[in-house]
């Protein structure tokens, strides 16, 4: 049995269909990880879901910040983009079941060493911090404030202290594990920089590079930083090598640490 953990999809079927075949993923014995984006700007959207959704305990995948969108429009609370494409799933027969699938995804999922996210963790979080403040996001995304929840997603969050509200805390969690790229020594974000770390502005730094992360001891493995591209060390695996814009989705078998890449095919 082997665990393979798969960068952002964006609605690349066609490209995660010969990622599976080139690892010959055997659904009887195998498992998936997958760091989230399932979906948008990518052309078969509805596809990637129905099969992750198919595919039940055989694949774990967490939510990311055009997931979260995904679920904001079908809500009512967020706006098209131009450059959404996400008219499949929201015009499909089975949307409803679909939605309903996604909102019930996790932002965080943890697996002896491993903390699987989308984008990154806040350096001042220990990891049961950061696993209660998941939970209990998570939750609200489930219940019947999810509108509400959603609607924050986009504003700009508060510092971190034990003593935030239940909205800023939730606030700050949607923007940690579904957008944080770069943040300064106090873990406050550098605003939505997604550029490569060597041009980050001035006292920023990748998120897994602050010197005081609580999480240090944690296997992180996640997406979202196109720019960042494939990083691999003993205690991080980075997933995100831009397939949508391009380039590759990539597979890192966990066992070994072996990597695996297919082009774009969509």
């Amino acid at each position: 049995m082997s665990i393979y953990a798969i960068g952002d999809i964006q609605g690349c079927f066609q490209t995660l269909d010969r990622l599976l075949a080139r690892i010959r993923f055997d659904p009887g014995k195998d498992r998936l990880w997958l760091v989230g984006d399932l979906v948008n700007r990518g052309p078969r959207s509805l596809q990637v879901l129905r099969w992750v959704r198919r595919m039940g305990d055989r694949v774990t995948t967490v939510l990311g910040n055009h997931d979260l969108h995904l679920i904001g429009r079908a809500l009512g609370v967020r706006r098209n983009k131009p450059r959404d494409t996400l008219d499949d799933v929201l015009e499909a027969d089975d949307r409803d079941e679909l939605i309903d699938w996604l909102r019930r995804r996790a932002l965080l999922y943890r697996e002896g060493p491993y903390v699987l996210v989308h984008a990154g963790l806040h350096p001042a979080w220990t990891l049961a911090e950061a696993m209660a403040l998941a939970r209990e996001t998570e939750a609200a995304l489930r219940g019947v404030r999810a509108k509400e929840v959603l609607e924050i997603l986009g504003q700009e969050p508060p510092i971190w202290k034990t003593t935030l509200s239940h909205k800023a805390r939730m606030k700050l969690a949607l923007r940690t594990f579904t957008g944080m790229r770069t943040c300064r020594d106090d873990g406050e974000a550098c605003s939505d920089y997604s550029g490569p770390p060597r041009w980050a502005p001035r006292g920023c730094m990748p998120w897994f590079d602050v010197p005081s992360r609580q999480t240090a001891k944690s296997i992180v493995i996640c997406g979202h930083w196109a720019a960042l591209g494939l990083r691999v060390r003993q205690r991080l695996i980075a997933l995100d090598t831009g397939c949508v814009w391009g380039r590759v989705l990539t597979a890192v078998r966990l066992e070994d640490r072996k990597v695996f890449q297919e082009p774009l095919a969509d």
